[in-house]
């Protein structure tokens, strides 16, 4: 295995890919140098030295500057360190872009759900909607009616733990008995899920338009067979709203849609026997719907990061990249987010934008955002979690310029805005923080059929109707957290694969995924995320 990993030929520093010694020598592009100190894996040193305001390449960009003066072999930390991004313009140069073979994919298929509109689903939910958080309850009640009654959720393991140690601690020290679940009577449906939020009134408006926008995304999302929403009747986002988001209530959408406001109900009772009722008779209908062959054409990647480390720009990001850069030549779709993981990288996301509208689009969300961020005292800067930076993400730089790889080299054909649903083929820009979960759920609310999700120190996260595939930077993680972890990418160190033969199968696994053949570690858990972004600062 490789001591250590240039990423640019423009860099001045490299990350080492196993733990080096104070005194070791290496050789870098011919020359030998002798560490300075001792240099922890997935950490950063440097190849020349370097004196204070000297800056730092990194992914062949400025992505720091020193503060001290460093000799070579020295290992960059947050005390000799800074921040530093390049600038950016609009209209710099053209950007030229040769997309890759898929000549062995182009024929592929995954067993999908087609919609009337088009898109086609990975797979196959009804959704509960609540306009409002004082409608959390009903959600709850109804969960628990629909998902046992239905056969929807097993028998939550940890309950039947608990009876057995209530029977020993009353001293009758039996086994728990055995339940025996409903079955499944809806089989083409996958499940029922619940889109609990604390939102809806009580904040601005302008949030109340956002939750709204968000809400429709996922109703007309292709993995939504259809919808029960529920409203209060008073609250800021009114169902008004969201019939408008939809166009004309969703009748283009040719799914099911059951509205319900309580105030308009004598009693809670009586509205929730007319919902189970009315949604009932709407999972007959989305019941008849079955699999069937799809082009990858119809695949959405959304493309997020969470929980990472020095390798995650360097094995995980960079494939996944691969990946979308594949799908987008097979005229499918992705979406990249979390901007502020994007500081540093700007000028060359701005290059890649197809319009100049896009463009403009861009950086105003990206100044936008980090104005208010600077308004309560934080930055972008600020970004990197403290496990980011005890594996080596130092500054958001090095961390943007890493996560950036996810997009790939395609060119960007479009920029959306928190809650906007991506309509062009190819890779869109998605304003999210880097917050995982607000970030994915924003991803799914945007049209992602499946969301790729980079990982180096380990992440639970799922989504409520969106497969979340959990790829790990490194070859530690998977046994470490195996049963969160679904394709292992650290293979490109540890077990000497080419990116070429990874993306080649992590293809074939998003296939299986889409196709339903095989479940995500999420699913298998039940990971069921959903928190929507408020305009508030969450970086």
């Amino acid at each position: 295995m490789e001591r250590f990993f240039k990423i640019h030929p423009k860099d001045n520093v490299v990350v080492a890919l196993t733990d080096l010694n104070k005194n070791d020598k290496v050789t870098v592009d011919g020359k030998e140098l002798e560490l300075a100190a001792d240099v922890p894996v997935k950490h950063k040193f440097t190849l020349v030295p370097m004196k204070e305001g000297d800056t730092v390449y990194m992914y062949g960009v400025p992505v720091g500057k020193v503060v001290v003066s460093l000799s070579a072999g020295s290992m960059l930390t947050t005390e000799n360190t800074r921040h530093v991004a390049a600038p950016y313009q609009i209209g710099r140069q053209e950007y030229k872009y040769e997309q890759p073979a898929v000549d062995k994919f182009a024929t592929r298929t995954f067993q999908g759900f087609h919609r009337k509109d088009g898109q086609v689903g990975t797979g196959n939910y009804w959704l509960f909607v609540p306009l409002v958080f004082c409608q959390n309850r009903n959600l709850k009640v109804l969960q628990e009616a629909l998902e046992t009654g239905l056969g929807f959720r097993k028998e939550n393991p940890y309950k039947l733990l608990v009876r057995e140690l209530a029977g020993k601690f009353r001293g009758t020290d039996r086994e728990a008995e055995n339940i025996i679940e409903t079955p499944k009577i809806f089989p083409n449906i996958d499940g029922i899920k619940f889109l609990v939020h604390e939102g809806g009134c009580g904040g601005t408006r302008q949030d109340a338009q956002l939750l709204v926008n968000l809400l429709a995304g996922y109703i007309r999302h292709p993995n939504v067979a259809g919808a029960t929403v529920l409203s209060l009747g008073c609250q800021h986002a009114q169902m008004s709203m969201l019939e408008e988001a939809l166009g004309r209530g969703g009748e283009e959408l040719g799914k099911p849609l059951l509205f319900f406001e309580q105030q308009k109900y004598p009693s809670e009772h009586v509205m929730l026997e007319e919902i189970i009722q009315a949604t009932f008779d709407g999972l007959k209908e989305a019941n008849k719907n079955s699999r069937q062959p799809a082009s990858l054409s119809k695949l959405t990647l959304g493309l997020e990061c969470g929980g990472s480390d020095g390798f995650s720009g360097i094995s995980a990001n960079p494939l996944i990249g691969v990946v979308t850069d594949r799908i987008n030549a097979l005229k499918g779709k992705s979406i990249l987010s979390e901007f502020p993981e994007l500081c540093g990288v700007e000028q060359d996301l701005i290059d890649r934008c197809v319009r100049r509208e896009a463009a403009e689009k861009f950086v105003r969300l990206m100044e936008n955002y980090e104005a208010r961020a600077h308004e309560v005292g934080s930055g972008f800067d600020m970004n990197p979690s403290p496990g980011n930076i005890r594996d080596g993400l130092i500054t958001d730089a090095i961390k943007s310029a890493g996560a950036a790889t996810k997009g790939g080299r395609s060119p960007v054909a479009d920029v959306l805005d928190y809650g906007e649903y991506t309509t062009k083929e190819g890779l869109s820009l998605l304003c999210t923080p880097g917050n995982d979960v607000e970030s994915t759920t924003g991803l799914a609310g945007s049209g992602a059929n499946i969301i790729l999700f980079s990982t180096g120190l380990g992440t639970p996260t799922g989504n409520p109707i969106c497969p979340v595939v959990k790829i790990s930077s490194n070859s530690m993680l998977p046994r470490k957290m195996k049963d969160i972890i679904d394709f292992d990418a650290g293979r490109l160190f540890s077990g000497g694969l080419s990116q070429e033969v990874l993306a080649d199968e992590l293809i074939e696994l998003i296939i299986a995924v889409a196709s339903g053949e095989k479940q995500t570690c999420a699913q298998k858990l039940q990971q069921d995320d959903f928190i929507p972004w408020k305009r508030g600062i969450s970086l």
